[in-house]
């Protein structure tokens, strides 16, 4: 069984929607300096993971019918790395996310480009049933208050045979672990702290890392959600990975 309470828990909450909220606020309030943040934190490996990623779904993103949905996109740089690899005449991306902000820059840096940006809840998603071909979600669907429940909705939104791709930070192995944690719970949250000017929400982001399923029983929990051939692969030593898996 998996269990009911497994999602993010933000220092302060209590259940789902104090959690949920707690998350909204937080990445609306650092939306500002997220881009920057996030290139600076990562050393520029973040857009090396999200190339990666979308090269991993090249034969869904060069068809141009497939319906593509960036969940928890953010200010859309998954999205664009997705939007790439398109052809021209595809059919839009979807971009969802439940961070006004987030999305307000997203729809600024992809202004006239083939995106649909949406603020929509990604526990209760406004998309019919069986309609994606592919939903992807990069550093997003950690955060989500109930991962059952949003690994549940994906694969409601997805087709018989339409695809998943999660990426998301991951405990590396001994010994990188110890070095990592040092890094994520003292360095990150300072320097985060000074380039967005909310440190909490940087001392959160190794505290949720910890949380997060590992890699193995993640995979497990998208067979329980409906999902199969769920993988796992690494980058950069397990610091990062993708979670694979096709809609049954």
């Amino acid at each position: 069984m998996i269990d009911p309470a497994l999602g993010a828990r933000p220092e302060g909450t209590a259940n789902n929607t104090e959690a949920a909220d707690a998350v909204q606020r937080m990445f609306d309030e650092i939306a500002p300096q997220y881009d920057r943040a996030n290139h600076i934190l990562s050393m520029g490996m973040d857009r090396v993971w999200w190339n990666r990623t979308a090269r991993r779904f090249d034969p869904i993103l060069r068809r141009p019918e497939a319906r593509v949905l960036d969940l928890c996109c953010g200010t859309g740089d998954m999205t664009a790395a997705l939007l790439a690899r398109r052809p021209a005449q595809a059919e839009p991306i979807l971009a969802i996310d439940f961070s006004h902000e987030m999305i307000e820059r997203g729809r600024e840096k992809m202004r006239d480009k083939a995106v649909i940006f949406i603020e929509d809840d990604a526990l209760n998603l406004h998309v019919d049933n069986g309609t994606l071909d592919l939903v992807v979600s990069a550093f997003g669907f950690r955060n989500l208050a109930d991962y059952a429940a949003g690994l549940t909705e994906i694969r409601r939104v997805l087709k018989p045979g339409g695809e998943i791709g999660i990426l998301d930070f991951s405990m590396p192995p001994a010994p990188l672990d110890s070095a990592y944690r040092l890094y994520f719970k003292h360095i990150l949250p300072r320097i985060g702290g000074m380039i967005s000017g909310s440190t909490s929400s940087y001392e959160y982001l190794p505290a949720s890392v910890e949380r997060f399923p590992k890699p193995q029983a993640f995979c497990g929990m998208m067979r329980q959600a409906g999902f199969t051939d769920a993988k796992w692969k690494p980058y950069l030593f397990g610091i990062a990975g993708l979670w694979s898996a096709r809609a049954v």
